[in-house]
């Protein structure tokens, strides 16, 4: 086909852009300008066209005015149809050149490389699991924390408290250790607890021989502590109710006791004793808690109140027994904490509360009768040293319950073997 039904057809100037013409005037405007281009080009354009090929004679170019500033030449569809191969660097070799980001615009990606042929030598060997180092510091979970020298793991095994952690774990405690081994429940508070209740002993030792009302103070510190390591070897804490209806029960059998006198005091401590029980009967039934919780805080409270209370005995007893009595169970739980067999233990501790009893009846009115109620003296505190052992306590328990309830078991020995010897 030619394009000779194209000439002629219209001419003139170009003509401004309507909008609302039909298409079929759009077509007659834009094969108007190119009759005319190909009539400007001449003997030139005829000659090129002379040697393309016939699709390429045929093909309609537009070269007219645009909304552009400048007039861009034709291209023509051959230089662009069919690129000539380039080379391209194999994958992972730098190119060459200066490049933008990610290559020059229109380059294809580069082939990616071929993959290795499997062999049975190129698969690794399975590696065994190493064995575990000597020396090294475990968390409550079981994971090794880090590498430790003889020294720190010598250090961690003897220590009261387990390895420090990065990853704010809780320090393990050797109550929660001896639990989690499967361990006995009996924990001996040690000697630091030993060395406490030795110095409130002989606190108590020596206010009894200045007079009833320098006891007091002693006895105060005695009793607060009693009530509180009692709640806190059951595992109440805070419990601060309870710890506060204790000790002023406490208190109050004080009061009493310095009201009525020493003739009157098993009536002053009953008494309170009574009195105290139905409080906390009527405190707990109006608790809101259920059943088996008011059942053990009624337990604990009343078991805590007993406790401080009953050491009033101490107020209650003889100078020159509470003088004795103390005396031994200080030598007394100072042998128990000795690191012995717990069989010679008990038995170096009792031979050692009598042999204190001895030596401080001597300074005093019972003479060598002070064997026999250091030696009970003894027998209670040991009672009380091993109740403050049970059930895995910790080391609040052990600088609470384990100062205290030896010298509160021992307070009714103190009174009745110094009534009954006196």
């Amino acid at each position: 086909m030619s394009n000779q039904p194209f000439e002629g057809r219209y001419e003139g100037t170009y003509e401004e852009y309507d909008p609302y013409r039909q298409p079929q005037q759009e077509s007659e405007d834009q094969q108007s300008p190119q009759q005319g281009q190909q009539q400007g080009q001449g003997p030139q354009a005829q000659q090129q066209g002379q040697g393309q090929p016939d699709w390429q004679q045929h093909t309609q170019q537009w070269e007219g005015r645009t909304w552009e500033t400048q007039t861009h030449s034709s291209v023509p569809a051959a230089d662009t149809a069919y690129l000539p191969p380039q080379a391209y660097p194999a994958y992972g070799e730098p190119q060459q050149g200066p490049q933008g980001y990610g290559g020059a615009v229109g380059d294809p990606l580069p082939s990616e490389a071929p993959a290795q042929p499997w062999t049975p030598a190129a698969e690794a060997p399975a590696q065994e699991p190493a064995a575990e180092p000597v020396g090294v510091r475990l968390r409550p979970d079981g994971i090794p924390l880090a590498d430790a020298t003889p020294a720190e793991v010598a250090a961690d095994a003897t220590s009261d408290y387990g390895p420090a952690t990065v990853t704010g774990n809780a320090r393990i405690t050797d109550a929660q250790r001896a639990r989690a081994e499967g361990r006995s429940p009996i924990i001996e508070p040690g000697m630091q607890p030993a060395a406490l209740t030795a110095v409130l002993a002989l606190l108590l030792s020596g206010a009894a021989a200045i007079g009833e009302y320098a006891l007091v103070v002693p006895l105060v510190l005695l009793q607060g502590v009693t009530a509180a390591g009692w709640f806190r070897l059951n595992g109440m804490w805070p419990a601060r109710q309870g710890i506060a209806l204790a000790f002023a029960g406490a208190l109050t059998a004080d009061v009493a006791l310095l009201a009525a006198g020493r003739e009157n005091a098993p009536a002053a401590i009953l008494g309170t004793l009574g009195v105290w029980v139905l409080l906390t009967l009527v405190l707990q039934l109006r608790s809101h808690a259920d059943p088996d919780t008011r059942m053990y805080g009624l337990m604990a409270t009343v078991a805590s109140a007993a406790l401080a209370i009953i050491a009033t005995g101490h107020l209650a007893a003889e100078p020159d027994a509470v003088t004795v009595g103390c005396a031994a169970v200080a030598v007394a739980i100072l042998a128990r904490a000795l690191p012995l067999p717990t069989p010679a233990s008990v038995v170096v501790a009792l031979l050692a509360a009598a042999g204190a009893g001895i030596a401080v009846g001597g300074m005093t009115d019972l003479g060598s009768q002070g064997a026999f109620l250091g030696l009970g003296a003894g027998v209670c505190a040991l009672i009380g040293h091993r109740a403050a052992s049970y059930d895995y306590p910790s080391r609040f328990v052990h600088f609470t319950a384990g100062v205290a309830l030896p010298l509160a078991a021992a307070a009714p020995a103190v009174y009745l073997l110094g009534r009954a010897l006196g």
